[in-house]
């Protein structure tokens, strides 16, 4: 009996509800037009930066759904370097590697899926490792390619990919599928079973959960004519158990319908963090442009700091120790300073004597 649903017989013809699965479909398409709309709003050097960040976002957060923690600052240098800017420190091979993946990913978004495509992307996911023996090829290891978990007197088998003689024709299956649904297949749907199929394959001897996500970021960009810049890692990071029992589920056979809808409200709720992220660096832009060649350097650099923490804010808002801490100023200064920022609106003041805390007002 089956265990697994590549071993059914009707592998690979998958079984969902699009009637259901279409509200969804068109929120995406909405989504993905906002967000667009949003960038046209900046300049092309505030487009490179919005690029970078959301980039460098994928990178980190990517990487640590499969435990592996990036070094952010090598990975930005890396990015802005691809994207032929200046750059300050050394880049490690890591943080490099992964940092041409997303530039590559941005540039060639429109390109079809090829077995060359996803090999070099191999080389640049598993790059400065020396523990991975096929590097930028499809496995070969006879040896069965098991998601386990648990120690080894003790394990838990989650996943069984098909063994490694089968690779190839599955891949260049999928490889045909992926190229000729573009037109048929709607966005999340497309997406989302790119993803289950590819991972199911199990492709390379490692890096199989970065790649997938990324050939899902390609199908959403190739979607709505954009370089993929949806925060999908971010959100699958923060439901990272849900991401792998929905994965796991669809694995073992039946209607893939439930991983699809989990798959699309990750990928929209991505979206809107996207556009999110875009309308606060907006808000950045305009606020600098208006008021920072008039604030003195203490003031700058509290509110650049208040802007480095991102959409969510400093951790429990900015307090006068905060900073005293930032800027070095004196106790006075920073009453003067904070009233004064809290005056011409960057911050929003709140609470009362020592629990005053300052947010951006953005």
């Amino acid at each position: 009996m089956p265990v697994w649903i590549w071993q059914k017989s009707t592998w690979p013809e998958f079984q969902y509800d699009a009637a259901r699965l279409r509200p969804l479909e068109d929120r995406f398409l909405h989504l993905g037009g906002l967000a667009v709309a949003n960038l046209d709003y900046l300049s092309p050097s505030d487009k490179t930066a919005i690029k970078i960040s959301l980039f460098e976002e994928e990178a980190v957060e990517t990487s640590a759904i499969e435990g592996e923690v990036l070094d952010r600052a090598s990975v930005q240098s890396s990015l802005r370097r691809h994207m032929g800017l200046m750059a300050a420190g050394r880049s490690h091979p890591r943080e490099a590697g992964i940092a041409e993946m997303m530039t590559h990913i941005g540039k060639s978004f429109e390109d079809p899926l090829t077995e060359e495509m996803l090999c070099q992307w191999h080389r640049l996911v598993v790059a400065g490792r020396s523990d991975v023996d096929e590097v930028g090829r499809y496995r070969t290891d006879p040896s069965p390619m098991q998601v386990v978990s648990g120690p080894d007197h003790d394990r838990t088998v989650h996943y069984e990919a098909p063994p490694s003689s089968a690779v190839p024709h599955e891949m260049a299956r999928f490889l045909l599928w992926f190229n000729a649904s573009r037109e048929n297949v709607p966005a999340l749907t497309r997406a989302g079973l790119a993803h289950l199929w590819y991972e199911t394959v199990h492709a390379f001897e490692d890096g199989n959960g970065r790649i997938g996500r990324s050939i899902s970021q390609k199908a959403l960009g190739q979607a709505i004519g954009a370089p993929p810049i949806s925060m999908l890692s971010e959100i699958i990071t923060r439901n990272k158990v849900a991401y792998y029992d929905a994965l796991n589920a669809a694995q073992k056979g039946g209607s893939v319908h439930d991983w699809l809808t989990w798959f699309a409200e990750t990928a929209l709720a991505a979206q809107a963090r996207t556009i999110e992220r875009i309308r606060f660096i907006i808000m950045k832009t305009r606020l600098l442009d208006t008021h920072m060649t008039t604030l003195n350097a203490r003031q700058r650099k509290a509110v650049l700091r208040l802007f480095d923490a991102g959409p969510d804010g400093f951790k429990g808002g900015l307090s006068a120790q905060n900073y005293i801490k930032i800027t070095g100023a004196t106790v006075p200064t920073t009453t003067r300073d904070l009233a004064d920022l809290a005056d011409r609106g960057i911050l929003r003041r709140e609470g009362e004597k020592r629990y005053t805390r300052y947010y951006l007002a953005v």
